[in-house]
């Protein structure tokens, strides 16, 4: 009755609903069974079967048999409602040959038994002996949900309209008892027709929400270079058995922190170091001319600033200090002024976290980093908690974060230290932001890293402050749950009572930041707008990332990306154009209206977002109940002169610009067209927008665009975007909320 796999792709599944549930519709719900095979050694010959004890599934006469309807190119499907007469199913599953006159061919082992909703025995593949030599095997999913009359009612009507009419011969698949009606139904039994449709998401899928965002953040460079080191002694002996891959347990790194009096006096001596031993290469590169990006095309020169001849491009990402970052329009005009007239240190940006635990300054950190890179900008994000951690264990109670604990007080600023001064190294090899994420919640801290970052990068201060005690209590509890420090901890209210001291000892210390530029974030998590509070930020860089931060919040909502339907140039292999919807894109049309009408039907409010094109706009017609935005923004990348054309058309009529999209697809850009580069900078505003709504949206667009908005989510390299999968008539689920974002996948055709 619908197309994916069930939740249990292994083998079988019995059931999706919990204990109470199935209890309390044993008295009046329905059983509704999903039987799928699936095997990808095609056999056009041999067409799967079930044959049975009941006249539901066929009997055990083999010539009387059900088939099963072909679901995609490797799977087939039968669905059912089994009436309260026949609960028990004993059944088995058998391949029938095209040709009618060769026997069919059951499947080996013993019957297979569904009783009340349960498989009894084990779950198994089912396996066909073709001959004495060869057997096929088809991994089995047995599904059974007990569902309400109604719910199966308007699943069905749906099923009519948008699918075909059942196989099942003389069996109403529907039958509605007065008497055991129910008088209403829930939201849970409403997508249990929708979860049917679920995919398996790609490995580069969006699932921060699963992993403490402290984990993704970067290592303490120590322990690289010891894993480096320690692997390629590895592969240079040529021993795979005797010498493990990974850090060893050699003498603890001594770290110190550095005199702060002669901080800047060292960062001058060094610089002036590397500036007299600066290699034939360095200095090469320091007469080549500045580098503007108008995306790959054919070779060309740019004049030196220095001299009367030509140069070569500057390479992006060749290890050139000064090189652009992966970006165009805006974010590469802004680069190439600050290179050209702002000071050393502007040319790197230190955002500085500030706050109390559990005020929302990790997910910050990793949601910032992640708008700026997509942006094209080189970002990392360095978590003191983490280099703490590796470095002094997850053992450390409440008393060490006392503000008299002298000890804990050096552990502490060593570790941060220890972090500072990896992100300046990062930065002094070409890093543009560094997110530098920990409480600094004094002014001695701050002071401490403003020394160490003087004449190397420049320090916004970014304090989130949050007064609402319900938000600070769940953030309490997502702590205590999630934080490497508390793994070991079995007993969770023991952890959320140290937790809770920890806290009080940083609140009594704590102190607001006044000095130097800043941010300041003012319960704009709550929900009810909140406060930013700036001071002394100007340049184009810190100004994107305070609109950034005005428009984001924490309210859990979904948005749902998917492509047009099926287009009339989509079947002829073109590309660009404005054609209309061929009659499969029609057939999705229909059918995302009726997910969207019950995946958001619990939803206060929604809206649909579609691009200018008429593919879109149609794909959004029988969507109806919720308002409609067409945005220019949203329109597929321009193609420029090679719009309506085959890529075989390009390669044979344009075969320099078909080889240049070859070799470099991110930044190519068709000739008077765009590149992705140019797709994600007039894609911001949508971004923004999308951090900013609180409410649901479904996105109706095209491949490249969604693809750029998509890297977003998943927080994907930007190298990547032009490669990522994203399939017609597939539609992309985005959760977002306080635990990060997570995906989900629905494919309602093939």
């Amino acid at each position: 009755m619908g197309a994916g796999t069930s939740k249990n792709s292994d083998s079988t599944s019995h059931g999706d609903g919990d204990g109470e549930e199935r209890d309390e519709y044993e008295g009046g719900g329905q059983l509704y069974v999903s039987l799928k095979m699936e095997n990808y050694t095609l056999n056009a010959d041999l067409l799967p079967h079930v044959f049975g004890s009941a006249s539901l599934v066929g009997s055990w006469d083999s010539s009387r048999a059900l088939p099963l309807e072909r679901e995609s190119t490797s799977m087939w499907q039968l669905s059912f409602v089994v009436p309260p007469n026949h609960e028990t199913l004993d059944f088995k599953f058998l391949l029938r040959p095209k040709d009618s006159n060769n026997p069919c061919i059951i499947e080996e082992g013993p019957n297979r038994i569904l009783s009340g909703g349960r498989l009894q025995g084990d779950a198994r593949a089912a396996l066909f002996r073709l001959n004495a030599d060869a057997v096929l095997e088809y991994r089995v999913c047995i599904n059974a949900d007990r569902i309400s009359p109604f719910d199966l009612a308007s699943s069905w009507r749906a099923y009519q309209e948008n699918i075909h009419p059942s196989t099942v011969r003389g069996i109403l698949d529907v039958s509605m008892n007065s008497e055991t009606c129910f008088e209403s139904s829930s939201s849970a039994n409403l997508e249990l027709d929708l979860e049917r449709y679920v995919v398996p998401s790609p490995a580069t899928s969006a699932t921060s929400g699963l992993v403490y965002p402290a984990n993704l953040a970067e290592t303490p460079r120590y322990i690289s270079a010891r894993k480096y080191s320690s692997e390629s002694d590895f592969s240079k002996s040529g021993d795979t058995g005797s010498q493990p891959i990974g850090p060893t347990a050699d003498k603890e790194m001594e770290v110190k922190i550095q005199d702060l009096a002669k901080v800047s006096t060292t960062s001058a001596a060094v610089e002036d170091k590397l500036a007299t031993t600066a290699s034939p290469t360095q200095k090469q590169e320091s007469h080549k001319g500045v580098f503007v990006d108008r995306g790959v095309g054919s070779p060309r020169l740019v004049k030196s600033t220095s001299a009367g001849t030509f140069a070569d491009d500057v390479k992006l990402g060749s290890g050139n200090k000064t090189a652009m970052p992966a970006a165009a329009g805006a974010v590469a005009a802004a680069a190439v002024a600050d290179q050209m007239l702002g000071p050393k240190e502007d040319r790197h940006l230190a955002i500085v976290l500030v706050g109390l635990p559990a005020r929302g300054k990790t997910f910050t950190a990793a949601k910032l980093t992640r708008y700026l890179r997509w942006l094209g900008h080189d970002t990392k994000h360095f978590n003191v908690g983490k280099y703490r951690r590796l470095k002094l264990g997850t053992n450390q109670s409440a008393e060490f974060f006392r503000g008299d604990n002298t000890e804990g007080i050096e552990a502490r600023n060593e570790v941060a230290a220890l972090a500072m001064e990896d992100m300046i190294s990062w930065m002094q090899e070409g890093g543009q932001v560094g997110i530098f994420d920990a409480t600094n919640s004094t002014r001695e801290r701050r002071n401490m890293l403003m020394k160490l970052a003087e004449g190397n990068c420049k320090i916004i201060f970014l304090e989130t402050l949050c007064y609402d005690e319900r938000i600070i209590e769940r953030n309490i509890r997502l702590k205590v749950q999630q934080s490497p420090d508390y793994a070991e901890q079995p007993d969770f209210e023991a952890g959320y009572r140290d937790f809770k001291r920890r806290l009080d000892n940083y609140e009594k210390v704590y102190e607001p930041v006044e000095e130097g530029s800043y941010i300041k974030m003012i319960d704009t998590v709550s929900g009810n707008g909140g406060q930013i509070q700036v001071n002394n930020i100007s340049g184009y860089l810190p100004g994107r990332i305070v609109f950034f931060l005005v428009n984001t919040h924490l309210t859990p909502r979904p948005i749902l990306l998917t492509r047009h339907g099926e287009s009339q140039d989509n079947v002829r292999a073109r590309i660009g154009g404005d054609s209309s919807l061929s009659d499969t894109g029609e057939l999705y049309a229909k059918k995302l209206a009726n997910f969207v009408e019950k995946r958001l039907k619990p939803e206060r409010a929604a809206s649909i977002w579609t691009s200018t094109l008429h593919r879109s706009i149609s794909t959004a017609n029988h969507i109806v109940g919720f308002p409609k935005v067409q945005w220019r923004a949203l329109d597929e990348i321009n193609a420029g002169a090679c719009d309506g054309m085959t890529y075989l058309e390009i390669k044979m009529d344009m075969p320099e610009e078909y080889e240049s999209r070859e070799k470099d697809k991110l930044r190519y850009r068709y000739p008077r067209g765009e590149s992705y580069l140019d797709v994600i900078q007039r894609l911001e505003p949508v971004i923004i927008e999308l951090e900013r709504q609180r409410a649901p949206v479904v996105v109706i667009s095209h491949q490249a665009v969604l693809r750029a908005l998509y890297a977003y989510f998943a927080d994907r390299p930007l190298k990547e975007i032009p490669h990522i999968e994203v399939p017609l008539h597939t539609i992309i689920e985005i959760q977002m909320g306080v635990t990060g974002v997570q995906e989900k996948r629905y494919k309602l055709m093939d």
